[in-house]
């Protein structure tokens, strides 16, 4: 029996979902920057994560720039939720905020419609849906969605390339805390198809939906294509619940290392979506669907340009 996933009243309070993280220290500027990755590698120095890594003193000084900030978003990545070592989060705070300044953030108001880029599309929701190829760690949407595992606490695989690292890499270290928090209240692992919600951390989104996909091992089945769908609609609903959410922007959920073949994902994402915002009318302004590859970018084009499926052959959203 999969066991129930907590509700948004039940840990709203716990994780200050209403109040934005405030930071220690202002953004710092970009020359500033080098300094501020050593200066917190220093005071992480005794942490367990880095003396599990070895790091030593003898590491940092024969590091480059670079470098040292690979060995700082290493020892971040691995280290377990929990407080800094004193003064560590203040640095963490400039550093993780220069490095926003220096990045461009998308404004989702500015991004044109599916209508407005693809004038002669049958997509019924495309006046209220966008295609946006880029980083979604710079994306200002009101909510991002993240694609994590049952764990709900990030990556912990140094520089692996999925978005559950790339999104808690750039909001900091409070957002696996807030994830934490979460995870200890509900007291076991998240089940497939439903989604929480935390604060973004240092990400321009305020807001971050986790959800687990399913994980497919060869060829989807009608289960997988369900629980895919569950997650989109757990995400929409869990932000129509949070309230001053006016635009979400989803990630590929389940694409990745979780093996959802692209195609039938693409077309459970552009259905499961059109589906809730007909339900839904005047809830959401904009629902964003972020690829950052060229052959993702070109699977839901392909999706949004071809004929709709035979009713006979069935709905892939289900």
């Amino acid at each position: 029996m999969t066991p129930n996933a907590l509700r948004l009243d039940a840990y709203r309070t716990a994780i200050a979902l209403d109040t934005p993280p405030r930071p220690l220290a202002p953004p710092a500027p970009a020359e500033d920057l080098p300094a501020l990755t050593r200066a917190a590698l220093r005071l992480l120095a005794g942490d367990p994560a880095a003396l599990r890594l070895g790091l030593t003193a003898k590491d940092l000084e024969q590091a480059d720039d670079t470098r040292a900030r690979l060995l700082l978003r290493t020892v971040l990545t691995v280290r377990a939720p929990g407080p800094l070592p004193a003064g560590a989060a203040r640095i963490l705070d400039a550093l993780l905020g220069g490095e926003r300044l220096a990045r461009t953030v998308t404004d989702p108001a500015r991004l044109p419609t599916l209508a407005d880029q693809l004038p002669t599309t049958a997509y019924r929701a495309a006046d209220r849906t966008t295609l946006w190829q880029g980083d979604i760690t710079t994306l200002a949407a009101d909510a991002i969605v993240n694609a994590a595992n049952s764990a709900m606490l990030g990556c912990f695989v140094p520089m692996h390339p999925c978005i559950d690292n790339a999104i808690h890499n750039a909001a900091g270290p409070g957002l696996r805390d807030d994830c934490h928090t979460v995870m200890e209240l509900q007291g076991h692992p998240e089940p497939t198809g439903t989604a929480k919600i935390t604060r973004g951390g240092r990400l321009p989104a305020p807001y971050v939906l986790h959800t687990v996909g399913p994980i497919v091992d060869g060829t989807s089945g009608p289960d997988h294509e369900q629980s895919l769908a569950s997650s989109y609609r757990a995400c929409l609903d869990l932000a129509a619940e949070t309230g001053g959410i006016r635009t979400v922007a989803f990630c590929s959920i389940s694409t990745g290392v979780f093996g959802f073949p692209k195609a039938p994902a693409a077309r459970i994402a552009l259905d499961t979506a059109a589906d809730w915002l007909d339900q839904h009318p005047g809830v959401l302004d904009r629902v964003i669907f972020n690829v950052y590859a060229d052959h993702d970018h070109a699977t839901y084009l392909h999706a949004l340009t071809r004929p709709a499926p035979d009713p006979l052959e069935g709905n892939l959203s289900r």
